[in-house]
């Protein structure tokens, strides 16, 4: 039982100005005493939180709990519950590419895979297949550094050509595809986007 002594005095002593021997001291006991189970005790966690985003904001689902049962043995078992999170599901688009679609309250513009130019199709069938791509740019990291697709790490969302006819060059159209499958649509050279829906 000397444990909580020891904690209480921790905490008064901390609270102080102390010399750098002691306070050496004080941080050793620190230490042994933390790995020792010291420690506040916790505040239970509210049952659900709300997270600001720029698009929206999220209820989230309450955190796993554990629930105590007892056995004729007067053990105590704990049983984890879990709720269901929402979570974006893929989906096949024309010529084989899997993407895919939108949480509830994305407030990106979308646009249907079949309402694309056919120049598009065409290039979404080279990303499925990995190529061969005819630009040696396609495939790069796309950076975002205009911030209109949902902020990520570096590396996360790579870029590809989608030919212009009559464009002597690359032209203004990419698709834009993220880490998790998500697809994107420029036709203005990523003044804006339009997130590609099955």
């Amino acid at each position: 039982m000397l444990r909580p002594y020891f904690c209480h005095a921790y905490e008064v002593q901390m609270n102080r100005l102390l010399p750098g021997r002691l306070l050496l001291a004080l941080a050793l006991i620190v230490l042994v005493l933390g790995s020792a189970g010291c420690a506040r005790p916790s505040t239970p966690a509210p049952a659900s939180r709300e997270v600001a985003t720029p698009a929206a904001t999220v209820v989230t689902a309450p955190e796993t709990r554990a629930t105590a049962t007892t056995t004729p043995q007067a053990r105590s078992t704990a049983t984890p519950t879990r709720t269901p999170v929402a979570t974006a599901t893929t989906a096949p688009i024309p010529g084989g590419l899997v993407i895919a679609t939108p949480l509830p309250g994305d407030r990106m513009p979308t646009v249907r895979a079949d309402r694309l130019p056919p120049e598009a199709l065409a290039t979404m069938r080279l990303i499925a297949t990995n190529g061969p791509f005819p630009y040696r740019q396609d495939g790069v990291v796309f950076e975002n550094r205009e911030r209109l697709l949902p902020a990520k790490a570096t590396g996360y969302y790579r870029e590809y050509t989608v030919k212009t006819p009559g464009s002597p060059d690359r032209g203004a159209r990419r698709l834009v595809r993220g880490g998790q499958n998500e697809l994107y649509y420029t036709d203005d050279h990523y003044d804006s986007f339009r997130r590609v829906m099955p």
